[in-house]
C-alpha cells in the first residue's frame, strides 16, 4: 500500500510534464523541480534537526540524486518535446521489470521464478495496452533512445534509494537527495532561466503543472515509495509501479476528458492480477523454519 500511494502520485508525472514542457525550456523544467523540492526539503531537515548523513551513505545518495535529480527528469522531458505521451508509456512500461532486475543484481534480492513470469506478463499487457493506443505513432529515434536512458536512471535510483532507506527514513532520502542536488540545480535554473524565459509564454497551468511536479513527483510521492519499497522488497515493491501507465490515463479521462474504453478495462484487470500474483509469489520463497 505504501507502494501503491507513491505510484498514485508518480502517474501525474508524465502529464503534468508534457504541461510544463509548453511553457518552459526541457532542461528548466527539471532543474526547477528539483529546486522547488529541494527547498521543502531543506527547510523539513533544519526544523527537525536530521544530522547529515554518514559518509557510507553518500555513495548510494549520490547515485540516487543522478537517476531521480538527472536521468528521469530531463530525458523524460527532452523526450515529450519530440513524441507522445502514449509512445513514452510504451518504453515506460519496462520499469518495473528493470527495477526488478537492478534489485537482483545490486541487492541479490531472492525471488521466485513465478515472480518473473508475473513481471513478464504484466509489462507485456502494457506494452500491447499502449500500442493499441497508437503508442508506437509519433515516437523518433531519439527520442525512444532518451526513454530508455530514463528508464534505465529511474530503476538504479529506486534500487539505491531503496538499499538507504533500510537504515534510514525515506522522507529523508529523499530530502537528503535534493538538498544535495541544490548546489548544481539552484545556479543552473538561475542561467535557464536568464538563457530561455524570454522564448516562451509561460502560463498559470504550466507554472502550476511544474510547481506540482517539484511538491508531488519529484519529492512526497518517494516519502510513500521508498517505505513501500524498503518494506516490501524492491523488487516486489517495484512490480506495483505496473499500475502507474493505468493510473495517468485514468487522471486524463477525469482531468482532460478522454473516454475509458473496455480495451482500458480489460488491462487494468491484468494488470492488477499480474501485481498481485508478484506479490503472492513471495510466499514461495519463504522457507520455513525447522523444527
Amino acid at each position: 500500500m505504501w507502494a501503491f500511494l507513491g505510484v498514485l502520485l508518480f502517474s501525474f508525472s508524465v502529464p503534468m510534464t508534457k504541461v510544463a514542457v509548453g511553457g518552459f525550456n526541457p532542461f528548466f523544467t527539471a532543474m526547477g523541480r528539483a529546486v522547488i523540492a529541494g527547498v521543502i526539503a531543506a527547510v523539513l531537515l533544519s526544523i527537525r534537526r536530521i544530522p547529515f548523513p554518514d559518509r557510507q551513505y553518500l555513495r548510494p545518495l549520490l547515485f540516487t540524486m543522478f537517476g531521480a535529480v538527472f536521468g528521469w527528469p530531463i530525458l523524460i522531458a527532452l523526450a515529450l518535446e519530440r513524441t507522445t505521451s502514449a509512445h513514452v508509456a510504451v518504453i515506460a512500461a519496462f520499469m518495473p521489470l528493470t527495477t526488478a532486475l537492478f534489485a537482483v543484481l545490486r541487492s541479490h534480492e531472492r525471488v521466485a521464478p513465478s515472480f518473473w513470469w508475473a513481471a513478464i506478463t504484466g509489462t507485456a499487457a502494457l506494452i500491447v495496452f499502449a500500442l493499441s493506443r497508437g503508442g508506437a505513432q509519433g515516437g523518433e529515434l531519439i527520442a525512444d533512445v532518451m526513454i530508455v536512458g530514463a528508464v534505465l536512471s529511474s530503476s538504479l535510483c529506486y534500487v539505491e534509494g531503496a538499499a538507504v532507506s533500510r537504515v534510514m527514513p525515506g522522507w529523508q532520502v529523499i530530502s537528503w537527495v535534493v538538498v544535495l542536488a541544490l548546489p548544481i540545480t539552484v545556479p543552473a535554473s538561475i542561467w535557464l532561466w536568464t538563457a530561455t524565459s524570454g522564448s516562451y509564454d509561460t502560463s498559470t497551468i504550466e507554472w502550476l503543472a511544474l510547481i506540482g511536479l517539484g511538491v508531488s513527483s519529484m519529492y512526497l510521492g518517494f516519502f510513500a515509495w521508498y517505505r513501500g519499497l524498503a518494506l516490501a522488497g524492491t523488487a516486489y515493491g517495484g512490480q506495483v509501479q505496473q499500475m502507474q501507465p493505468l493510473l495517468t490515463l485514468l487522471w486524463s479521462a477525469w482531468l482532460l476528458g478522454e473516454a475509458v474504453t473496455p480495451p482500458t478495462i480489460a488491462a487494468a484487470i491484468v494488470v492488477i492480477a499480474c501485481v498481485v500474483w508478484a506479490q503472492r509469489s513471495r510466499a514461495s520463497t519463504v522457507v520455513a523454519p525447522e523444527e
